[in-house]
């Protein structure tokens, strides 16, 4: 599982820290964050892998002049940062320590993460490229129906040259797509007991294949397919999580 966690903090001196949204805090606050990968099953959860999130705010590169470089620079001096560690979106933290974890013969089977790191289509593509994944992304997500096949594009000789396969269709938001498929086609799935005993609910899984620069598409222009699964309850007038 990919996640992250806020270490709220007092002042400005630990490594990393800054204003930024905080997990723990449920809010932007003073904290520095860790990205995690875990290990979890239905009893309990191990973490294998950690990375400190750096902000633009402390590397040098992303100062706004060669003044604020050298502050940056002192503030990590004294904090003993490698000068080799630099500012990198969380997601691409994430899948460091899954290509790390691989090389020490611990490559998950499986790899999970909320819509905070699944709403992102450059994680979505390392994710598949490196085997099964299932993450939460928001409804707004758009996508081509599974039978959608993209159609040649001539280049006419004007302008930039346009990409050789285009969808016909333009694609809509996985919301659509389930509410297209009605909640007649949620099936009902139990995946463990819970305290207050098993945990069941109803899903609507529809083959798609997601829009978007990322994943690129095959050499005829065709999309992955990949499976939107969707919560749908039997007591809600719409879907309430889709992934």
């Amino acid at each position: 599982m990919i996640d992250d966690t806020g270490f709220p903090k007092d002042g400005i001196a630990s490594p990393g820290v800054a204003r930024q949204y905080s997990g723990t805090l449920g809010k932007v606050g003073n904290c520095q964050v860790g990205v995690s990968v875990h290990a979890v099953t239905d009893a309990a959860s191990c973490p294998l892998n950690w990375r400190l999130f750096l902000p633009a705010s402390w590397d040098p590169a992303q100062a706004a002049d060669d003044e604020a470089a050298e502050q940056v620079s002192a503030r990590r001096a004294r904090c003993a940062i490698p000068d080799g560690e630099h500012h990198r979106p969380k997601w691409q933290l994430a899948v460091e320590m899954l290509d790390e974890l691989a090389a020490w013969g611990l490559a998950p089977p499986l790899v999970v993460a909320d819509a905070g790191y699944g709403d992102n289509a450059h994680l979505r593509a390392a994710l598949s490229e490196r085997g099964l994944h299932v993450v939460q992304v928001k409804g707004a997500v758009t996508a081509h129906h599974a039978t959608d096949e993209p159609d040649p594009v001539t280049y006419l000789g004007r302008g930039r040259p346009p990409r050789p396969h285009r969808y016909p269709a333009r694609p809509i938001s996985l919301r659509e797509h389930v509410l297209a498929a009605g909640h007649q086609a949620a099936q009902t799935v139990t995946w463990r007991a819970g305290s207050k005993g098993l945990m069941t609910s109803q899903f609507v899984i529809l083959p798609v294949r997601v829009a978007g620069r990322r994943p690129r598409p095959a050499a005829d222009g065709t999309l992955p397919i990949s499976l939107l699964i969707a919560q749908w309850p039997d007591d809600e007038p719409e879907p309430t999580s889709t992934g």
